[in-house]
């Protein structure tokens, strides 16, 4: 018999956010999507998988670019506001704690990318060995998070209540640049690039908001 995991506390809170992700001010998801749309465009050319595609900021970039297109998300409404997006009536939708067996197929995806998700997961070696597991042999894995620098000044995901006015945190973990790297690499992962992201003209005195990696599948 198996045991399923009680609600996640982190599901439900971007449920709530769900109601103003794409309309409230957010300057880690337009730098997010700003870093994506910068990679080398054949990165996202053949079988994808996004993992935490929210409401589909990313999922609709990348739709009309790659050959087929998965989007996993563990939030209901989040992935119900991704479906309404414009020109992805072809990708697969599906709701999926990421923290269990995702429902795809062995060495089927060329690209997992993973965008402000991993914050919120407290072990990653499951993600890892999944990302692995679906990938076909030199696949590429692209992550970009939260940068922890950021994180110990305090920073992490929130958003205003549209009920209520108040701030809401989002349950979030630190993960240093190191739990990132070991992890990947115990996972059977090549570092490509390793970038430290910030605002559009800050100075390099400030700190990064965002980490984004890039890995091959060996």
């Amino acid at each position: 018999m198996t045991t399923k995991r009680p609600p996640d506390e982190v599901a439900t809170a971007y449920d709530v956010w769900s109601e103003v992700y794409d309309t409230q001010a957010n300057a880690t998801r337009d730098l997010d999507a700003a870093i994506l749309q910068g990679q080398d465009p054949s990165l996202f050319r053949g079988d994808v998988l996004e993992i935490g595609c929210g409401t589909g900021k990313n999922t609709e970039w990348l739709a009309p670019r790659a050959r087929s297109l998965l989007a996993l998300d563990a939030s209901e409404k989040m992935l119900n506001r991704a479906r309404e997006r414009p020109g992805v009536q072809h990708v697969q939708f599906f709701l999926q704690d990421l923290r269990e067996r995702w429902p795809v197929a062995e060495a089927s995806r060329d690209t997992v990318t993973c965008n402000l998700v991993l914050e919120h997961i407290e072990e990653l070696s499951f993600v890892f060995s999944e990302a692995r597991r679906v990938l076909r042999p030199g696949g590429a894995l692209f992550v970009c998070e939260l940068h922890p620098f950021r994180q110990l000044q305090g920073k992490q995901a929130y958003f205003v209540d549209p009920d209520t006015g108040a701030l809401q945190n989002v349950r979030s973990h630190l993960h240093e640049v190191s739990e990132y790297l070991n992890a990947a690499a115990d996972a059977g992962f090549v570092l490509v690039r390793a970038r430290d992201c910030r605002d559009p003209g800050a100075p390099r005195s400030e700190v990064p908001r965002l980490l984004a990696l890039l890995w091959r599948r060996a």
